[in-house]
């Protein structure tokens, strides 16, 4: 199952990272932006399907979008949050906007049909059944000898 993201050079980039980390940081602390991250996928596979796992803690089952477009199963979330405090002498007011999408190349043999996604706990699991030509064809199969 191919994955497309976007990957970090190593290298030079990496100076620059490390030299402007401190600037970074500060206006993490201070301003509350956080860098752009793609939640990581775990992919296992068993004789009878494939199960991808993602953790996105914090997001409700509304959050996310799951698309099947030909063999591209595309997986996005998006949420927004605000928060308003008054007081006498101020006020603040704080937005909050977050998404990732990642998408993937499903292998032949997937029952499309039968695809399944499930959040709990933070953690967004979705099993993507074999057909059963994938299943047969992916045993161990003895050929006799003639």
């Amino acid at each position: 199952m191919a994955t497309q993201t976007l990957t970090k050079r190593t290298g030079l980039p990496s100076v620059f990272d490390d030299f402007f980390r401190p600037w970074k940081d500060w206006a993490s602390d201070f301003y509350g932006v956080h860098a752009l991250t793609v939640p990581a996928v775990n992919v296992t596979e068993d004789k009878d399907s494939y199960k991808l796992s993602m953790a996105a803690p914090g997001l409700k089952k509304s959050d996310f979008k799951i698309e099947l477009e030909g063999g591209m199963l595309t997986i996005s979330a998006e949420s927004e949050s605000q928060k308003e405090e008054k007081h006498d002498k101020y006020s603040r007011q704080e937005y909050n906007y977050s998404s990732f999408s990642r998408s993937f190349h499903l292998p032949e043999g997937v029952s499309k049909d039968k695809i399944e996604a499930q959040y709990d706990d933070g953690v967004l699991k979705i099993k993507l059944p074999k057909s059963e030509d994938a299943k047969k064809n992916g045993r161990n199969q003895e050929i006799p000898v003639k």
